[in-house]
Protein backbone atom coordinates (compact mmCIF):
# COMPACT_ATOMS: atom_id res chain seq x y z
CA UNK A 1 0.00 0.00 0.00
CA UNK A 2 2.97 2.33 0.83
CA UNK A 3 4.31 1.90 -2.55
CA UNK A 4 0.64 3.15 -4.46
CA UNK A 5 1.01 6.50 -2.20
CA UNK A 6 4.80 7.01 -3.42
CA UNK A 7 5.19 10.08 -5.85
CA UNK A 8 6.82 8.74 -9.19
CA UNK A 9 6.17 11.44 -11.76
CA UNK A 10 4.45 14.73 -11.31
CA UNK A 11 2.78 16.53 -14.60
CA UNK A 12 1.91 20.27 -15.34
CA UNK A 13 -0.63 21.91 -16.42
CA UNK A 14 -0.45 25.79 -17.46
CA UNK A 15 -3.34 28.58 -18.20
CA UNK A 16 -2.15 31.82 -19.83
CA UNK A 17 -4.76 34.36 -19.62
CA UNK A 18 -4.47 36.98 -21.48
CA UNK A 19 -6.23 40.64 -19.98
CA UNK A 20 -6.90 43.54 -21.38
CA UNK A 21 -6.76 47.16 -19.82
CA UNK A 22 -10.15 45.91 -17.45
CA UNK A 23 -8.63 43.31 -16.55
CA UNK A 24 -11.28 41.21 -18.68
CA UNK A 25 -9.81 37.93 -20.10
CA UNK A 26 -9.26 38.04 -24.40
CA UNK A 27 -7.37 35.18 -24.80
CA UNK A 28 -6.49 31.73 -23.14
CA UNK A 29 -4.42 29.33 -23.73
CA UNK A 30 -3.81 25.91 -22.08
CA UNK A 31 -0.97 23.06 -22.00
CA UNK A 32 -0.42 19.79 -20.95
CA UNK A 33 2.87 18.25 -21.63
CA UNK A 34 1.39 14.57 -20.85
CA UNK A 35 -1.80 15.12 -23.09
CA UNK A 36 0.53 16.39 -26.01
CA UNK A 37 -1.73 19.46 -25.75
CA UNK A 38 0.27 22.66 -26.08
CA UNK A 39 -1.30 26.89 -26.73
CA UNK A 40 -4.81 25.40 -27.64
CA UNK A 41 -6.99 28.05 -27.26
CA UNK A 42 -9.71 28.35 -24.86
CA UNK A 43 -12.75 30.82 -24.70
CA UNK A 44 -14.09 29.28 -21.01
CA UNK A 45 -12.60 27.42 -18.09
CA UNK A 46 -14.30 25.91 -14.40
CA UNK A 47 -11.23 24.77 -12.75
CA UNK A 48 -11.94 23.29 -9.57
CA UNK A 49 -9.91 21.85 -6.88
CA UNK A 50 -11.36 19.95 -3.48
CA UNK A 51 -9.71 21.09 -0.39
CA UNK A 52 -9.63 18.08 2.31
CA UNK A 53 -8.37 20.34 4.98
CA UNK A 54 -11.39 22.70 5.14
CA UNK A 55 -13.67 20.44 3.40
CA UNK A 56 -14.82 23.10 0.59
CA UNK A 57 -14.32 23.89 -3.18
CA UNK A 58 -11.42 26.16 -4.92
CA UNK A 59 -12.69 27.47 -7.75
CA UNK A 60 -11.46 29.71 -10.86
CA UNK A 61 -14.19 30.23 -13.40
CA UNK A 62 -13.24 32.29 -16.55
CA UNK A 63 -14.58 32.88 -19.94
CA UNK A 64 -12.88 35.70 -22.68
CA UNK A 65 -15.06 38.60 -23.64
CA UNK A 66 -15.76 37.29 -27.36
CA UNK A 67 -17.40 34.02 -25.36
CA UNK A 68 -21.19 33.97 -27.30
CA UNK A 69 -24.00 32.91 -24.77
CA UNK A 70 -24.89 30.15 -27.17
CA UNK A 71 -20.87 28.73 -26.61
CA UNK A 72 -21.79 29.16 -22.76
CA UNK A 73 -24.82 27.47 -22.96
CA UNK A 74 -23.25 24.71 -24.75
CA UNK A 75 -20.03 24.42 -22.82
CA UNK A 76 -22.20 24.45 -19.50
CA UNK A 77 -24.20 21.45 -20.72
CA UNK A 78 -20.86 19.84 -22.10
CA UNK A 79 -19.24 20.30 -18.75
CA UNK A 80 -22.63 18.86 -16.70
CA UNK A 81 -22.85 15.68 -18.89
CA UNK A 82 -19.25 15.00 -18.47
CA UNK A 83 -19.29 15.79 -14.37
CA UNK A 84 -22.30 12.83 -14.36
CA UNK A 85 -20.12 10.44 -16.61
CA UNK A 86 -16.82 11.17 -13.82
CA UNK A 87 -18.98 11.10 -10.87
CA UNK A 88 -20.67 7.93 -11.66
CA UNK A 89 -16.95 6.42 -12.97
CA UNK A 90 -15.90 7.59 -9.27
CA UNK A 91 -18.34 6.48 -6.85
CA UNK A 92 -20.43 3.77 -8.90
CA UNK A 93 -23.50 5.56 -8.19
CA UNK A 94 -25.50 4.75 -11.53
CA UNK A 95 -28.58 5.73 -10.39
CA UNK A 96 -27.87 9.80 -9.41
CA UNK A 97 -25.42 9.64 -12.02
CA UNK A 98 -28.71 8.83 -14.73
CA UNK A 99 -30.91 11.17 -13.09
CA UNK A 100 -27.90 13.99 -13.45
CA UNK A 101 -27.87 13.10 -17.14
CA UNK A 102 -31.67 13.51 -17.17
CA UNK A 103 -31.36 17.21 -16.10
CA UNK A 104 -28.90 17.45 -18.83
CA UNK A 105 -31.30 16.53 -21.50
CA UNK A 106 -33.89 18.98 -19.80
CA UNK A 107 -31.08 21.74 -19.26
CA UNK A 108 -30.50 21.34 -23.07
CA UNK A 109 -33.77 21.26 -23.49
CA UNK A 110 -34.60 24.36 -22.06
CA UNK A 111 -31.34 26.08 -23.45
CA UNK A 112 -32.74 25.37 -26.98
CA UNK A 113 -29.32 23.61 -27.67
CA UNK A 114 -30.42 20.05 -28.79
CA UNK A 115 -29.30 18.86 -31.72
CA UNK A 116 -31.74 19.11 -34.69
Amino acid sequence: MEEENKIVKTSTIQVHVGTNVNNVPVRMLWSADDGGVENQEAGAMLLSFWDPKDKNTLKVDLWTKDLTIEEMKQFFHQTLVTMADTFEKATGEKNISEDLRDYCYHFAEKMDILPE
